[in-house]
């Protein structure tokens, strides 16, 4: 769960919607799951036959995207997203423990107002601290707090336990696979988005 990880939201807002948030992902998910039985051998470019009124029975492609939505979503809330707290704190502890604003800013794509509140939230809660360049006032640099330091560590050990489970339940061979596969769809969605 390296830094993933799609712009700028707030900490504090994170943290309240992933409380919730993972319940109805993953009942997204199952039904997702349920759904990919039914339609395992539907044309990919065709909606599959539905006789009821509502919604027509999604297509692998569809199921395929669904799945990748969870993935996403998981790794947003339980990686701290691309700009919430957690990142931000790993960053700082690979960096030394001290960053510049303006370089942290640039590392996670943030416009300096939005970068600033989450700073803002981070140093009242006491796992950071700002100070200025003597040299250039202009300039401030972030450090990690013991807690901070603390606090990283936890968040560096949970991601590496998480990468060392997630994909147990597949052989070797089916994770050379899936990477191959992903590979795969990566270069069309490259070539798409042109």
């Amino acid at each position: 769960m390296d830094t993933v990880l799609s712009n700028a939201q707030v900490a504090d807002g994170d943290e309240q919607r992933s409380a919730a948030a993972p319940e109805a992902a993953n009942a997204e998910h199952q039904a997702a799951l349920a759904a990919a039985h039914s339609v395992s051998t539907a044309d990919a470019d065709a909606p599959a036959p539905h006789d009821g009124p509502g919604e027509p029975e999604p297509t692998r492609a569809d199921l395929i995207i669904r799945s990748f939505g969870f993935f996403g979503h998981y790794l947003h809330f339980h990686g701290g997203g691309r700009s919430g707290r957690e990142p931000i704190l790993c960053l700082l502890h690979y960096m030394g423990g001290q960053m510049s604003q303006q370089e942290l800013g640039m590392r996670f794509e943030l416009k300096p107002g939005s970068l600033s509140e989450i700073l803002a939230k981070m140093e009242t809660s006491g796992v950071i601290e700002r100070t200025r360049d003597p040299h250039d006032r202009r300039q401030l640099f972030v450090h990690l707090t013991q807690e901070g330091e603390q606090q990283a560590q936890r968040a560096i050990k949970a991601r590496e336990d998480f990468r060392s489970n997630a994909f147990t339940n597949l052989t070797t061979e089916e994770q050379d696979q899936l990477i191959e596969l992903l590979s795969k769809v990566r270069t069309r969605w490259e070539e798409l988005a042109c």
